[in-house]
């Protein structure tokens, strides 16, 4: 069965995705599960600079979630090139780089450098972090939405992701910006802000207040706007938010995701990824079709009676 996807330019070989931030560099999963299956890798965040993160405690589980407020933690461009990417580049599939920049200048130099980069199969836009200062700034009006996925496109060759935020009035028009500027996909979605406080002691539970919710509690919002912009929206959508099973994966598609990426889970079941790979086939020729694709944007939905 060909399980292959096509987003633009882009070819997965899978659907299954594993997301920035909740799977390291890969190799915190060496040994659990094997790496070169899933469709694709993409590392922790990249900075121009080194940042080291926010205060602790950076994460807490909720009801149905997680609350994290790492604070994209890394080590900076030139040590991602220098020391992660050509172990990442040896993996037997493809290596989606997701980064951030502090401004403008900093997102088209981070593109333009990756850019020239072997190894390299997209470049994901991270302008929708709830937990750094600016990180949704970007994400948040269709103007500088496109001034960035422009000015990313223009310097660099590889295919641009653009991963938006959900924590706007209307992520479509945000969406339609990135695709009329240059966006061969968009991600749907980041964490939804949010935060838990002690009340025995009167503080707040994590360093940095409040955090990016994600997980099981937040996957009907995730999936109701992926419906949404899929069907505003020319360009393909990963999806992404609460995925840990084969069904999740599924009605992501149908609602209009031709990927999906993989985030919390992997915290709970490193195992998860490798799993629905296997499970993939079998799950698309019980439904009755031959590829994903034929999945995608498949909802039917009955007009309202009167």
């Amino acid at each position: 069965m060909d399980l292959s996807v096509r987003l633009g330019r882009l070819t997965f070989k899978n659907p299954i995705l594993v997301a920035s931030g909740t799977f390291g560099y890969a190799k915190e999963f060496e040994g659990i599960i094997e790496l070169g299956r899933v469709g694709a890798i993409i590392p922790k965040t990249v900075t121009r600079q080194a940042r080291p993160g926010n205060t602790p405690p950076r994460t807490i589980e909720t009801a149905s979630g997680l609350l994290n407020s790492i604070g994209l933690d890394n080590d900076g461009i030139d040590y991602f090139i220098e020391h992660h990417l050509p172990r990442l580049s040896e993996i037997p599939t493809a290596i989606v780089v997701n980064v951030a920049g502090r401004n403008y200048e900093e997102f088209v130099e981070l593109a333009e450098r990756l850019g020239k980069q072997s190894g390299v199969a997209a470049i994901e836009l991270n302008i929708s972090c709830p937990n750094v200062s600016g990180g949704v700034d970007f994400g948040t009006n269709p103007e500088s939405t496109a001034r960035v996925v422009r000015g990313a496109r223009n310097v660099c060759p590889q295919p641009i992701l653009a991963k938006l935020t959900p924590n706007v009035t209307d992520v479509v028009s945000i969406a339609q910006a990135a695709a009329e500027n240059g966006a061969d996909a968009v991600t749907l979605v980041n964490t939804f802000l949010g935060m838990a406080v002690n009340w025995r002691t009167r503080r707040p539970v994590l360093g940095g207040v409040t955090g990016g919710l994600s997980g099981p509690a937040i996957k009907p919002l995730a999936l109701r706007i992926v419906y949404q912009v899929a069907r505003a929206v020319s360009v393909a959508i990963i999806g992404v938010g609460g995925i840990a099973t084969m069904d999740d994966v599924l009605e992501f598609l149908v609602a209009g995701a031709s990927a999906v990426q993989i985030g919390t889970a992997n915290f709970y079941d490193p195992t998860v990824a490798g799993r629905l790979v296997e499970q993939l086939p079998a799950a698309l020729a019980a439904a009755g079709v031959e590829r994903p694709g034929d999945l995608v944007k498949s909802i039917v939905v009955e007009s309202a009676s009167r």
